[in-house]
């Protein structure tokens, strides 16, 4: 069994008769076809259709709880209260700190993002668990599933760059929400080109931050990193290019290679795809 606390995790708790109706306008999950017993990733979004702030949502009876970054949990209660109006809607902090557990039997929302990914991991609060966040840390690398503050900042990145498109946190068969002409139009025109790869190195990769060259040219910037494994938003129509030519890709000055996560079906573009378009 694995279970680790996330301390850095903090909760909200929206209930009331029009909870549902209420989250259903404002963000990119779609609640309407929602499992039992799972949790989605989902974001509230700018009008121009950037991640304002991202989050885990699921049911608990009649609420909904929303598991964000301690960071961002007072602001977006904030955002939320604001759009709430004359809704019939609570709103309120649900205490502190995520346990996620895999490779065993805890009962909990089953995590959505790494179901795609064929592994079974279950959110729950408290704790219940060690605090070995590098383990947790580990495992998302390898999977391709990247967070806010470690891996893009909010604000900059669209949800199809963190692959949301394809781990069940946005809608595009819903009615309308905040930023959903915009990420609807990158659907439908297929104009997604950043996107989550995971990095790998023969050594020890360098810092978060640093700039990731496809044959000398600037594509992205690396984000989590465990060891000589990572993960960064790329490019992906120019590291394909490079890959295709066998130029060298690089993190700083040390040569890394990319891959796209298996469970997305993504392949890299390369010019001849590019020029067909």
């Amino acid at each position: 069994m694995t279970a680790v606390f996330l301390k850095n995790r903090a909760l909200i708790r929206v209930s009331g008769s029009e909870a549902h109706s209420f989250l259903q306008n404002l963000i990119t999950t779609d609640l309407a076809a929602f499992p039992a017993e799972e949790a989605r990733p989902g974001a509230l979004l700018t009008p121009q259709g950037k991640i304002l702030f991202d989050f885990m949502i699921w049911q608990d009876d009649d609420s909904f709880v929303i598991e964000t970054d301690d960071h961002q949990r007072d602001a977006l209660l904030k955002r939320l209260t604001m759009y709430k109006l004359r809704a019939a809607v609570d709103l309120s902090p649900a205490g502190e700190g995520v346990t996620v557990s895999w490779e065993s039997a805890s009962k909990g929302p089953a995590d959505s993002r790494f179901a795609r990914a064929g592994i079974t991991l279950v959110r729950q609060t408290g704790q219940h668990g060690s605090d070995d966040a590098e383990a947790y840390d580990r495992l998302r690398i390898v999977n391709g599933i990247a967070v806010s503050g470690q891996d893009y900042a909010l604000q900059d990145a669209f949800p199809h760059d963190v692959l949301m498109d394809f781990n069940g946190g946005l809608s595009f068969r819903k009615g309308c929400y905040v930023g959903q002409e915009v990420v609807s139009r990158m659907q439908h025109r297929g104009t997604a080109r950043r996107r989550v790869v995971t990095v790998q190195a023969e050594a020890a990769l360098p810092p978060s931050g640093t700039e990731i060259t496809a044959a000398g040219k600037p594509v992205g910037t690396l984000g989590s990193v465990v060891g000589n494994s990572g993960l960064a938003i790329v490019r992906i129509d120019r590291a394909g290019e490079a890959m295709a030519a066998n130029a060298p890709l690089q993190a700083g000055e040390t040569p890394v290679t990319l891959a796209l996560p298996a469970w997305t079906g993504l392949t890299f573009p390369s010019a001849a795809d590019e020029a067909s378009a």
